[in-house]
């Protein structure tokens, strides 16, 4: 009888063993799908972060290359207004070259603005010389279009002395 009991206890206790190893194995299974999954979180997190840091970088980096070109190019654009300015001075010394190139500024208006009636200003020291271009710009603008244009010089209101 303690032969049938022991060998009744003796598989009751691998039934509970076999039971135990079971819930052990679910448990630990659990736990680690719960781990793998924090971890993948974690590292999605941390690939964010990171593909975050390089895209403000590369466009830290492209912000202060397009810096650098802007100054440069603003560097040579001041280069040129001064040497062009310097040219502008000179050019009124020359009356001829003066008188072309006013002419040649009035017809672009002329040809821009397509009126029949004009007002030009100018600075006063210019009056001789710009009444001379806008009769010449005007007979150009008649050969040239067809139409007439009528120009006439402010003298009412001069542009300021300067330049």
């Amino acid at each position: 009888m303690t032969a049938f009991i022991k060998q009744e206890a003796m598989e009751k206790a691998r039934e509970i063993q076999i039971k135990a190893d079971e819930e052990f194995s679910i448990e630990k299974s659990k736990l680690v799908r719960q781990e793998t999954q924090s971890i993948d979180t974690t590292y999605e997190k941390k690939f964010k972060q990171a593909q975050m840091s390089q895209q403000i970088t590369r466009s830290t980096v492209a912000n202060k290359t397009r810096l650098k070109v802007l100054s440069a190019r603003q560097e040579l654009l001041d280069g040129i207004f001064e040497s062009a300015e310097k040219k502008l001075g000179e050019a009124t010394e020359d009356k001829g070259k003066y008188q072309a190139i006013l002419k040649n500024l009035m017809l672009e208006g002329f040809y821009a603005l397509n009126e029949g009636k004009v007002v030009v200003r100018g600075r006063k020291a210019d009056y001789e010389v710009l009444k001379e271009a806008i009769s010449d710009a005007c007979k150009e603008y008649k050969e040239k279009i067809g139409k007439d244009i009528e120009a006439s010089l402010d003298e009412a209101n001069p542009q300021p002395e300067g330049r």
